[in-house]
């Protein structure tokens, strides 16, 4: 968390297990998918170290791909047995590190839609119905570029602004406009009242200026992960 994670590299196996840090019911809430019931998989690792970086995923278990899957389907049940959460977002970390190509086939044929968040820096080959999510990132001052080949695949892509951090404080032209993403804009959360409301403000005049779609973190405001 908040940059101190260990740097973790691609890792290449069958892909019959996964080093999950955890597997819970939520709301997305954010990017084009916010508002709905989801199940989130949160892999453990990452490639980057980012100092604003809230989320914990250094300390994953391994657990088979059917635990995971048996997982999935009794989160995706109300309290009346009822599938009512449809989505699974697969995130970390970066969940690219892993294989994580026969868990999607395998989620598919149950009929879930499935979201990737992912920083985009590293591929894997995914099933054409994955949904691919990129929160870019950089790297003193430089955004790391996109891989190609994922580029071309993205169907959003979200980008973090800070109004006094000037590696977030505007939307580089990534690849973006060529393979006509949809751009969201995300407001960092510094922990600090007063950061934050500078943070929301320049996101929403990037909006207006732009036509960009905004995303507000949905989950914060409902004190749900």
């Amino acid at each position: 968390m908040f940059g101190k994670n260990k740097i973790s590299r691609l890792k290449n196996h069958q892909g019959n297990f996964l080093e999950v840090q955890e597997i819970f019911a939520t709301i997305q809430g954010e990017g084009p998918y916010a508002g709905r019931p989801a199940i989130f998989i949160r892999l453990g690792g990452c490639n980057l170290q980012c100092s604003f970086c809230d989320t914990e995923f250094d300390s994953p278990k391994t657990i088979n791909l059917p635990e995971i899957i048996a997982s999935v389907i009794e989160l995706s049940k109300n309290s009346k047995h009822k599938t009512v959460r449809k989505l699974v977002v697969i995130t970390g970390g970066e969940p690219m590190l892993q294989p994580i190509s026969k868990l999607c086939n395998k989620l598919l044929k149950l009929k879930f839609q499935i979201q990737i968040e992912t920083n985009a820096t590293v591929m894997r080959k995914l099933p054409k119905a994955v949904k691919i999510v990129c929160s870019p990132k950089t790297s003193q001052g430089k955004y790391y570029n996109l891989h190609p080949e994922l580029l071309a695949r993205i169907n959003a892509i979200k980008f973090l602004i800070s109004a006094s951090n000037s590696s977030y404080s505007s939307i580089p032209e990534l690849g973006q406009s060529k393979y006509k993403i949809p751009v969201y804009v995300q407001a960092i959360d510094e922990y600090d009242l007063i950061k934050n409301q500078a943070n929301l403000d320049k996101a929403r005049q990037i909006c207006d200026e732009s036509g960009y779609y905004i995303s507000i973190q949905m989950h914060k405001i409902l004190n749900i992960r």
